[in-house]
């Protein structure tokens, strides 16, 4: 597949997704409200635990701002992919879109860019508007740092989203790792407040969780303004989880897919 016809369907998928989007603004304004409620609830948290408590040496407002915003802009980007695999099994339409020349992984991954982008835009606002409240400073911010991170941060939550894909495929139970990344691995990211204050055996689970490295990294550089060989480390675990995952998801979408033909169970949901 050339890189002008890749350019064309992403071009038309970004097309068809912003006049959808068009159809609904009352649910941007919406989202806008339920993120300022949010924030006036962890802000508000944050002063009744009072300043004593400062998660790895940072207020706890900003920790906390940082963890739930970008574990939010992940989990959302996971659903994503699970979204598209259910509405195209609910309209029928999964049956015609594997028939196409273009690879079954690159027309999620093309359908999900919109997402990641509005997803992008929600975090943006959510944290800098969390900063404006209150009052915090990011002068000494690692931007370069952020963008690495942010960028090997989205490939993790593709891979993941994949896999999501394929549980729906394979036995329409995509929902499941939603469910586990929403209710069950979040406190063991250190989302809400450090891995350290987990129980040894949490702890060594939650360094196999690229979320947790993603979290920590992004702090270290939004937040403490760490240079590249202060992020090196986290840098690394999370290029090898994205270079492990990705094309490891990749073939699993494509083979799930190939006997969920097979099987004729592709518009199961």
């Amino acid at each position: 597949m050339s890189m002008l016809g890749l350019a064309d369907k992403l071009e038309a998928v970004l097309r068809r997704d912003l006049l959808t989007a068009a159809r609904y603004r009352t649910g941007f304004l919406l989202s806008g409200g339920a993120a300022l409620a949010e924030l006036a609830a962890f802000y508000f948290l944050a002063r009744a635990i009072g300043p004593g408590f400062r998660p790895e040496g940072l207020d706890y407002f900003p920790f906390l701002l940082v963890g739930t915003g970008f574990y939010t802009f992940m989990l959302m980007g996971i659903n994503a992919f699970l979204n598209i695999v259910q509405q195209a099994q609910q309209t029928g339409t999964l049956e015609v879109l594997v028939t196409t020349s273009t690879p079954a992984p690159v027309l999620v991954l093309l359908s999900a860019v919109s997402a990641f982008a509005g997803n992008a835009l929600q975090l943006v606002f959510y944290v800098g508007a969390g900063f404006l409240m209150s009052g915090v400073a990011i002068e000494r911010a690692n931007l370069l740092g952020c963008l690495a991170i942010f960028v090997l941060s989205v490939l993790v939550a593709v891979a993941i989203g994949m896999f999501a894909a394929i549980l729906q495929l394979a036995m329409q139970k995509g929902s499941a790792v939603v469910w586990l990344m929403g209710s069950g691995a979040w406190f063991m990211t250190g989302t809400l407040f450090p891995v350290a204050l987990l129980p040894s055996f949490l702890r060594n689970i939650a360094q196999w969780i690229p979320i947790t490295h993603c979290l920590d990294a992004m702090r270290l550089a939004l937040l403490e303004g760490q240079a590249f060989a202060g992020l090196e480390r986290e840098i690394v675990i999370l290029a090898l989880f994205s270079g492990l995952l990705l094309p490891l998801s990749a073939w699993l979408f494509s083979l799930a897919l190939r006997h969920a033909r097979l099987r004729g169970t592709l518009s199961f949901y």
